[in-house]
């Protein structure tokens, strides 16, 4: 039965162009620290400046961008030239390597490059999503959103990894050239209508900063994502070294293992609205964020027959990716509802800037605590701390959230 939603002509398109884009998302997420790991021999330090290069923009460029889109409008039109932006970035690195002529400074530029597009992206995509569909289809078309990004998590590393395998990781970041291309030519086929600009002067940057600080609900959500996503980026950082080489995964088995994560987040965008149904959008929030992190310390408990240790992973990523993607559903939902129209992409920005920005962070801090500690306990760190942001929720308004809050005038 195809959802109610998909029958309609924009938000159909809409989707399709970002199911495609996130499916290349996901081969990038395998192939460019592949790249770096089978291609150019880098260390843990490395990896960690790699994964800060692409999250550092999120701290230097998400407040401006906010209030860019928001006192410019035409959200499409801009994701429309980050997608082809993007495109054009990744491309190179295949063709550097073509040319025999890659480096690990080639990837921190592309990476960081391609992270500001992503930044610009992401804050009017936020923006764009509320034109797109009613308030009472918020929960649904979020989770028809967060369905695609966890079948792309399924399908995209796992053919990623074969194409590793098989040819060489550059060779797989060509399919995310092409994705960006498409869901660019699938915006320019939609005409919706965009809220108009704001051109307020006065706090217009720091606006979306300002309504986050007074909004309980929101700041402590806020403060919970951006502990959990401090360790778990630390966690990510090593991740793939960790497992590749102390546990000796080939590339192949790697995308199947990330494609677990995307079984257990495909399953969670079809249960979240009955778990927010049944909890309470809050309570579910609550739930979410404790069933992410928790599972992850099942990747430095592996020990044993190499069976064993693929079943544990297999066992972390699965249930990792359930909790992530309720939490991301009942997230968009309540932001959805509560922020005003005019201020979305600046508490979009604004929310990036912490909860993105902090990525960076915990990435170098992963990359240099591995170096000096050693990677499994590094990870035991990473796996352990995360559990720590549920601690910000349990005095806030959010367990007690059994319905999405009303904007205020």
């Amino acid at each position: 039965m195809i959802p109610p939603l998909l029958r309609q002509q924009l938000f159909r398109r809409y989707w399709i162009g970002q199911t495609i884009s996130l499916f290349g998302d996901q081969v990038t997420l395998i192939a460019l620290p592949l790249t770096a790991v089978l291609v150019l021999d880098a260390g843990p330090a490395q990896m960690g400046y790699l994964v800060a290069a692409e999250l550092a923009p999120n701290l230097l460029f998400s407040l401006h961008a906010g209030a860019w889109i928001d006192r410019r409008g035409r959200r499409r039109e801009a994701m429309i030239a980050t997608d082809l932006g993007r495109a054009a970035l990744i491309a190179t690195i295949p063709i550097a390597y073509a040319a025999d002529a890659l480096s690990m400074e080639h990837l921190y530029v592309v990476a960081f490059l391609a992270g500001t597009l992503t930044v610009v992206f992401s804050v009017a995509s936020a923006s764009l999503f509320t034109t797109l569909v009613r308030r009472d289809e918020y929960v649904e078309a979020s989770s028809l959103l967060y369905g695609s990004r966890a079948f792309s998590f399924v399908a995209g590393p796992t053919v990623g990894g074969a194409i590793v395998q098989v040819f060489k990781a550059p060779v797989a970041l060509v399919i995310d050239a092409v994705s960006y291309v498409v869901s660019a030519a699938f915006l320019a086929s939609i005409r919706p209508r965009e809220a108009g600009t704001d051109e307020a002067e006065g706090g217009h940057v720091l606006a979306g900063l300002s309504y986050i600080r007074r909004t309980p609900v929101i700041l402590a959500a806020l403060c919970a994502t951006a502990t959990i996503n401090f360790f778990n980026f630390m966690f990510w950082a090593l991740f793939v070294l960790y497992v590749t080489r102390t546990l000796g995964v080939e590339p192949g088995a790697l995308g199947l293992l990330l494609g677990a994560a995307a079984v257990g987040g495909l399953i969670g965008a079809v249960i979240a609205g009955r778990v927010s149904r049944r909890m309470g959008i809050g309570p579910a929030f609550v739930f979410g964020c404790v069933l992410f992190p928790a599972p992850l310390v099942l990747v430095p408990l592996a020990d044993g027959p190499h069976r064993v240790v693929l079943a544990m992973l297999f066992a972390a990523e699965f249930l990792s990716g359930l909790g992530v993607m309720i939490v991301d559903i009942a997230a968009g939902s309540i932001f959805a509802a509560q922020i005003p129209e005019q201020l979305r992409a600046r508490v979009s920005g604004a929310y990036g800037f912490v909860n993105n920005g902090i990525r960076p962070l915990g990435s170098l801090a992963g990359g240099a605590l591995g170096a000096w500690i050693g990677l499994r306990p590094t990870l035991w760190i990473a796996t352990l701390g995360a559990l720590l942001g549920v601690l910000w929720l349990l005095p806030s308004p959010l367990p007690r959230l059994k319905e999405l809050p009303e904007a205020p005038e």
